[in-house]
């Protein structure tokens, strides 16, 4: 089903051609963060999230973000393990953890690029636009045939591989 003036090989060609260039953007983009940070960009992102929420329980990061619980977990986990945040019992709920950026993690924040989907926070772009490149990244789960595994943002891990905050044991 030819429409439009677009030969339909043409089209899917650029679409994964774009969808490359994004693929490889991403990957340099961590490879760099890897180098200079020792963090990757959801890593990188979630400790700008927690820093601008601080001191923030566990709780309300897994009401406000679209992760699953075990990958909120993960990340909070290996944040901690790295010293760029802490995460203690809430002096006023001894059940809550608060979790906040250590020194260190304010540094890596300073230094670090603002870039990847947390950028769109603090760039200025039209709404249009956004809602264009929400629809093209919805389009493309679908067009891909990865429904499936586009749940809710979040990756899902089976329970025997969760440890203190539902996280992957080993993290």
């Amino acid at each position: 089903m030819h429409r439009g003036g677009d030969d339909p090989p043409a089209a899917a060609l650029r679409a994964i051609r774009a969808w490359v260039r994004l693929e490889q953007a991403f990957a340099a983009f961590n490879r760099h963060l890897r180098a200079t940070t020792g963090l990757t960009g959801a890593q990188l992102a979630m400790l700008r999230i927690i820093a601008e929420l601080a001191p923030v329980t566990l709780a309300e990061l897994r009401s406000r973000l679209v992760l699953h619980p075990a990958t909120l977990g993960q990340l909070v986990d290996r944040l901690e393990a790295k010293g760029m945040v802490t995460v203690a019992p809430d002096p006023a709920d001894g059940r809550r953890r608060l979790v906040g950026p250590t020194g260190q993690g304010r540094r890596v924040l300073a230094a670090a690029p603002v870039a990847g989907p947390v950028r769109l926070r603090t760039v200025p772009a039209e709404q249009a636009r956004l809602t264009g490149l929400a629809d093209a990244l919805d389009d493309a789960v679908e067009l891909f045939g990865l429904r499936s595994w586009g749940g809710s943002g979040g990756s899902e891990l089976p329970p025997e591989s969760t440890g203190r905050y539902g996280t992957e044991a080993g993290a």
